[in-house]
């Protein structure tokens, strides 16, 4: 391996009473691309956030460049030439491009006046540096994610980086913006900078790494050669279990449609789109960001209403112009994101929970009756095996996987014949992922009918029996059974849509 540029040896950090890092260790080489894995939960982000100066550890060293320390600020962080480009990519939305990335060091020269012309011209270097092309001018509430982390990346090289950390860098764009992605660490690698890479898509992991590090509840697992791994041993080392997963089966023969879609038109968004969903069934639907994949769900749920065609459940045809059509109808919609449209996250479990089912929960004087709110929380919370102590405790308390239970539970309490789910699994762990394909296939096999949405093509394999891919708004192919195929050939149908439609377009 490389000289070290970062060590972490004996990090112990403690809240509360509980251990979120128990002893651990950690080394990145100068150039190196090292992958840190672990479930939510593990200790990943506490690890992190002692790095970049935001907690203190109780006790172990950080050294960098041979430097020891017992802890450090955020500016001794930033000064030692690390950057942390977190999820949220901490940019101004509301500033250019050329603010976002250049500003930073402008504050550090002290200058009272701010030279514009300055600003630009480092900006334009540091995007240079990199091979990109981004208008300077351009606001960056205006760009794609892709486009943002470019510019957050950018502005980590106006700080003169030497480590850059990326925490799920790739949870919300496309393969395609992953590839463009990996391409431009390539580039920061040849350049010598290190790259500390966090994500939950093992597949990306294996791609791009060259070392891993796994840590389990708060414990170092151990280092690995990332050539040394496959994605079983990895799972079994981040979870301590081994997940054996076999295609869904679903005999359509005799069953009932549910949900028939017929001719579906929304102008800018998609085209005839016509589809049946039968009872028991998990459908998938795939295609990149921008298919008009979410667009379809919205429709389906009330959220945007479609300029002609026909919505029908049960046989019986449906004006959905309001969620609330949709739900008397029997259609549940689980949200891509689930902390701004599923959850009030500082609400209560228990609330979060009834809030689709209150008007069953009141008495004849239409007043809610306290025992009932309590035996429905309870119920639920213990169905969906929500990971808590109460369910009065806020929604933003639990991780990922238990936050998607109890949007899960939520809707489950309206008892719908059809349940759209639209990323079901973004940003959650490979154990409680796991567990999240468990309780749909649950659902299915009782009876329920599943529109399942995906950018991940290995989960819709796994999960669905029947695929439909869509591309520039329309459902350009249908894989009448998930079974015979691999994602390899999935991926290469998606790829060569999306070029017909650019080509289409153009």
């Amino acid at each position: 391996m490389a000289e070290s540029f970062l060590e972490l040896k004996n990090i112990t950090k403690t809240f509360e009473g509980v251990k979120a890092l128990d002893d651990v260790g950690l080394s990145i080489g100068r150039g190196e691309i090292h992958c840190l894995v672990g479930e939510n939960g593990s200790g990943k982000s506490t690890l992190i956030k002692i790095v970049g100066g935001v907690h203190k550890p109780d006790s172990g060293l950080i050294v960098i460049n041979g430097v020891e320390s017992k802890s450090l600020s955020s500016i001794e962080s930033i000064r030692s030439g690390i950057q942390i480009i977190y999820q949220d990519l901490s940019l101004f939305p509301n500033m250019t491009v050329a603010e976002n990335i250049a500003m930073n060091q402008m504050l550090e020269s002290n200058n009272r006046v701010i030279n514009w012309k300055i600003i630009r011209t480092e900006a334009g270097k540091a995007l240079e540096e990199i091979g990109e092309e981004i208008d300077l001018r351009e606001r960056v509430e205006n760009l794609s994610i892709a486009r943002k982390q470019i510019v957050a990346i950018s502005r980590a090289l106006t700080q003169n980086a030497k480590l850059i950390i990326m925490d799920e860098a790739t949870s919300a764009i496309t393969k395609d913006e992953v590839n463009h992605l990996f391409e431009v660490i390539a580039k920061l690698q040849k350049k010598g900078i290190s790259i500390l890479f966090v994500s939950h898509k093992l597949s990306e992991v294996f791609e791009i790494a060259e070392r891993v590090t796994i840590i389990r509840d708060g414990k170092k697992v151990g280092d690995y050669p990332a050539a040394e791994l496959d994605n079983d041993r990895l799972v079994f080392l981040m979870t301590g279990h081994n997940f054996k997963v076999s295609p869904y089966r679903f005999n359509s023969a005799g069953a009932d449609t549910v949900l028939s879609v017929k001719n579906l038109n929304k102008t800018g968004q998609f085209t005839d789109i016509n589809f049946d969903l039968k009872k028991g069934e998990i459908l998938g639907i795939t295609g990149l960001i921008g298919s008009g994949r979410t667009e379809l769900a919205l429709s389906l749920f009330g959220l945007n209403v479609p300029d002609s065609g026909e919505i029908r459940v049960n046989g019986r045809a449906l004006s959905i112009r309001r969620p609330r059509d949709a739900i008397t109808a029997g259609i549940a919609y689980l949200p891509e994101d689930r902390l701004t449209q599923g959850l009030f996250v500082e609400q209560p479990i228990g609330n979060n929970i009834i809030i689709t089912v209150l008007d069953e929960l009141l008495n004849k004087l239409k007043v809610l009756v306290k025992s009932r709110q309590e035996r429905a929380k309870n119920d639920w919370v213990k169905k969906l095996a929500i990971k808590t102590p109460s369910h009065r405790a806020p929604a933003n308390s639990l991780s990922g996987g238990n936050q998607q239970r109890v949007v899960i539970a939520k809707w489950l309490a309206t008892r719908p014949a059809v349940f759209i789910l639209d990323g079901p699994t973004v940003g959650i762990d490979i154990g409680s992922k796991h567990n999240i394909h468990e309780i749909i296939r649950g659902l299915a096999g009782e009876g329920m009918a599943i529109l399942m949405i995906s950018d991940e093509i290995p989960e819709i394999l796994d999960n669905c029996n029947r695929i439909l891919i869509m591309s520039g708004g329309r459902i350009v192919k249908e894989i009448p059974d998930a079974s015979k195929i691999n994602a390899e050939e999935v991926f290469d149908v998606i790829s060569k849509r999306a070029a017909e439609s650019l080509g289409a377009a153009g």
